[in-house]
């Protein structure tokens, strides 16, 4: 299963980001998070992990694999027979003030992909665009 969803948001790149890379906080903004703990310290970054529960979906550890600052980060949560990698981009607009354009992506691999997308497939593209629904709100109510 593959699905991307993008969203214009006006407010600065490093607001964004800010807010994007600052996951402890995201069940304070978005209603697809109820729990999510940090596994390590530090700056979030490459090799960063944390463990995320859902309404409706089993408790997940995701593990950061790609990170390049204010443009885009990629993580990756591995179960059995199903390896989902999500990322979430930035595309900054050459003209200052214009919005932002904000994709996330979903792509699930292995045995067991396809009938996990079978039956999960219409929450995951709600929970998907919730999200950049509540990111959107959050950050432009705070700009």
């Amino acid at each position: 299963m593959k699905y991307s969803t993008s969203l214009p948001i006006n407010a600065a790149p490093d607001r964004i980001w800010s807010v994007l890379t600052d996951v402890e906080r995201w069940p304070e903004w978005t209603p697809t998070v109820t729990t999510l703990h940090r596994l390590d310290q530090g700056e979030f970054a490459v090799g960063s992990k944390v463990r995320i529960k859902q309404p409706q979906l089993r408790v997940a550890v995701w593990e950061v694999t790609q990170l390049r600052r204010n443009a885009s980060f990629t993580w990756v949560a591995h179960a059995p027979g199903v390896t989902t990698k999500a990322g979430h981009a930035l595309s900054v607009p050459a003209t200052d003030g214009a919005p932002v354009e904000v994709t996330l992506a979903l792509d699930q691999r292995g045995p067991l992909a396809g009938l996990i997308g079978l039956f999960t497939s219409s929450l995951t593209r709600r929970y998907m665009e919730t999200e950049l629904r509540s990111l959107k709100g959050r950050c432009e109510s705070e700009t």
